[in-house]
């Protein structure tokens, strides 16, 4: 059914009044204040040891965790689209886990199998501190967005099929080769996109490392941890708003790098 020119019209000034109400108007809002007091007063905001720290905290964490699930998650696309294997719908619906658990239950678990008391808390006792500590923080982040890079490159695999893998066998290739040459090369777009989106995810990540951290300044405390330390202390407000600035900063860069490569991907096509 075609609609008319005032249907049109309506449905979008609707879309862009919802836009502006739940991301223009907040975001704005947040840039405003940041900004209000000076350039100076943000940029004296987010130099501060803490934040330097935070900020520093967060990219070891990403550092760790983007390759980690990169290669953990193109080994489990593979095995979900190649293999054949007892547990395979099992192992579909443990990877969906993330998108359907709170990642508070995320850290109470963690808390739970890793820390004092818990499954593993002889660790503890001899040391290994992964609970309030970078490893427990890690984890956390890796389990909210091991989901990523497997979702993207299933859809790119089965399109893909297996027809030049089997060929490349036939001819002598090894596994590895296969993979390096054919494979990695028809597939590297959805791993492209897989590992921005396990970056903006684990750049946003709060409620499960809020958990596991100790949230100490300048030990502990990732970007949204200062950003929730500073908004609660009435008198750091302009604190929190600079680093919720310089977080959505960050996550900006990463929505830029996947818009100029998704343009790229389409002048290439």
């Amino acid at each position: 059914m075609k609609l008319s020119t005032r249907a049109r019209l309506t449905l979008r000034t609707a879309a862009l009044a919802y836009l502006a109400v739940l991301v223009v108007l907040p975001v704005g809002t947040i840039f405003y204040r940041a900004f209000a007091p000076g350039l100076g007063a943000f940029a004296a905001s987010v130099s501060t040891p803490a934040a330097i720290s935070a900020l520093n905290l967060t990219l070891l964490i990403l550092a760790i965790v983007v390759p980690l699930n990169v290669v953990l998650g193109t080994l489990a696309a593979l095995a979900l689209v190649r293999g054949r294997f007892r547990g395979k719908a099992i192992l579909q619906a443990l990877l969906d886990l993330p998108f359907a658990v709170s990642p508070v239950v995320v850290g109470v678990a963690l808390i739970a199998l890793w820390g004092a008391n818990g499954w593993f808390g002889a660790l503890a006792g001899a040391g290994v501190r992964v609970i309030f500590a970078l490893p427990g923080m890690v984890l956390a982040t890796a389990f909210v967005t091991v989901p990523f890079v497997v979702r993207e490159l299933e859809p790119v695999l089965r399109e893909l099929g297996d027809d030049q893998e089997q060929a490349a066998a036939t001819l002598g290739a090894s596994a590895w080769q296969t993979f390096w040459r054919i494979t990695l090369p028809s597939i590297r777009w959805g791993l492209i996109y897989g590992t921005l989106l396990t970056i903006s995810r684990g750049l946003g990540e709060y409620g499960a490392v809020l958990l596991v951290s100790s949230n100490l300044p300048g030990v502990s405390q990732t970007l949204t941890l200062l950003v929730h330390t500073r908004y609660a202390d009435p008198a750091n407000a302009h604190g929190a708003y600079s680093a919720a600035t310089l977080l959505m900063g960050l996550s900006l860069a990463t929505l830029t790098v996947t818009a100029l490569l998704e343009r790229s991907r389409r002048r290439t096509a």
